[in-house]
């Protein structure tokens, strides 16, 4: 007969990547949502299912009601999501809205130092995860993801799980986007992507389950005072500020290292916004790489004023195809969450540039790809973080590397 899970009351000693946080029962870890470091928890074991006579090495478990609360917590800012409800009510894509907004910061940076110092070898200090505008993190999405379940209701879902939760708040959403989000009428079982792109215009994009998509359509974005198509569905930096705060970092990064008689590359390169950032600092011959068809197509005319070549392919594809003797100036790279790899990262390197950009969105991909970096001789010439994501884990790093 299985046992019922464990109520544990358990002490918060840190904060794990994705957004939960860690105690230990009888010398096993414990990860544990909607907590603080410092604080003391009543949890519930959900994983594993076996409960206490379970061997191993780690549970997760749901917050039940704090005991003890930490001087960092805060009213949650999503009400959705607040502790006092029941965890499996409980909104998910706040996940640090309960803590106040400076020791979220920390919290980051805590998360980046320590997968430094476990994937990229000593000696890397984590910087500061910097604000990217001055209010209190909310009303920042341009772009949200609700979905519709079999019974027509429209919400997000609950953390950690598919189940819509039917909201009346949506914090982080810019207004426009939390107005069009309540006049959703009818909607068929699937996904609604709600998207307010640069003329501030809403765009409702329905996904039903099985639904063929047609053709998207383009709006466009501002950064840098240049223009960029981008299809309304397609990829683009959700905070309003995101794009021009990583634009004005790589650039101070490639400031001087730009040399305009090299070939510069511009890998997983999007629809061009450091394509952009290279020619604006000199670079006269640039490939930028990306595997998404549309999004070449708009690099190639949202940059066809500089000296671009917009190639559609897989970036590990497209370096190893290189003819051999290849070389580059400045390489930009931005990969998507699961990081570059150690191929990708060998074949930049192979390439003998004069200096790498790498804009990450997960800290410890990034640390691993460091840690590549600097097996093959390249030092971390400077670090900066940015909490473009305020009130969720998510956060942005962009490495300048040398050798």
């Amino acid at each position: 007969m299985t046992s019922s899970p464990p109520v544990l009351d358990l002490d918060i000693t840190g904060i794990a990547h994705g957004g939960t946080f860690i105690a230990r029962h009888e010398g096993r870890v414990v990860f544990v949502p909607d907590a603080i470091p410092g604080e003391r928890v009543r949890v519930r074991v959900t994983e594993p299912a076996g409960g206490a006579a379970d061997t191993r090495s780690f549970w997760r478990a749901e917050t039940l009601e704090v005991l003890e609360a930490s001087p960092h917590r805060r009213e949650h800012v999503w009400a959705e999501a607040d502790v006092s409800r029941a965890p499996e009510d409980r909104v998910g894509g706040a996940d640090l809205g309960h803590i106040a907004l400076d020791e979220q910061r920390r919290l980051k940076r805590r998360v980046l130092q320590e997968a430094l110092d476990k994937f990229a070898g000593p000696g890397l200090q984590a910087p500061e995860v910097q604000p990217v505008d001055g209010g209190d993190g909310t009303a920042w999405r341009t772009r949200v993801s609700l979905h519709v379940d079999d019974e027509g209701r429209i919400g997000p879902y609950a953390a950690r799980s598919h189940r819509v939760i039917d909201v009346a708040t949506l914090p982080l959403a810019r207004p426009a986007v939390a107005d069009a989000a309540w006049g959703l009428r009818a909607q068929k079982p699937g996904r609604v992507d709600l998207v307010e792109p640069g003329d501030g215009r809403v765009r409702v994009l329905p996904r039903p389950e099985g639904a063929r998509r047609g053709r998207p359509e383009s709006v466009y974005e501002i950064a840098g005072g240049r223009r960029f198509r981008v299809d309304a569905g397609g990829f683009w930096q959700v905070h309003p500020n995101a794009a021009e705060t990583l634009q004005q970092a790589v650039g101070e990064a490639l400031a001087g290292r730009v040399d305009a008689d090299a070939t510069h590359f511009d890998l997983y390169g999007g629809v061009g916004l450091f394509a952009a950032t290279l020619g604006a600092q000199g670079a006269a011959d640039i490939i930028t790489v990306e595997s998404d068809r549309r999004a070449t197509e708009h690099a190639a005319h949202n940059l066809s004023d500089i000296d671009v070549q917009a190639v559609t392919a897989r970036v590990d594809r497209f370096l190893t195809g290189l003819p051999e003797g290849t070389a580059a100036g400045a390489v930009v790279l931005d990969p998507p969450r699961a990081g570059a790899g150690r191929g990708v990262v060998e074949s930049i390197h192979a390439l003998a540039p004069d200096a790498v950009v790498y804009v990450a969105c997960d800290p410890v991909a990034l640390a691993r790809d460091l840690g590549t970096f600097r097996g093959l001789g390249w030092e971390t010439a400077s670090l900066q973080g940015f909490d473009l994501f305020p009130h969720s884990h998510h956060f942005e790093a962009v490495a300048l590397l040398t050798r």
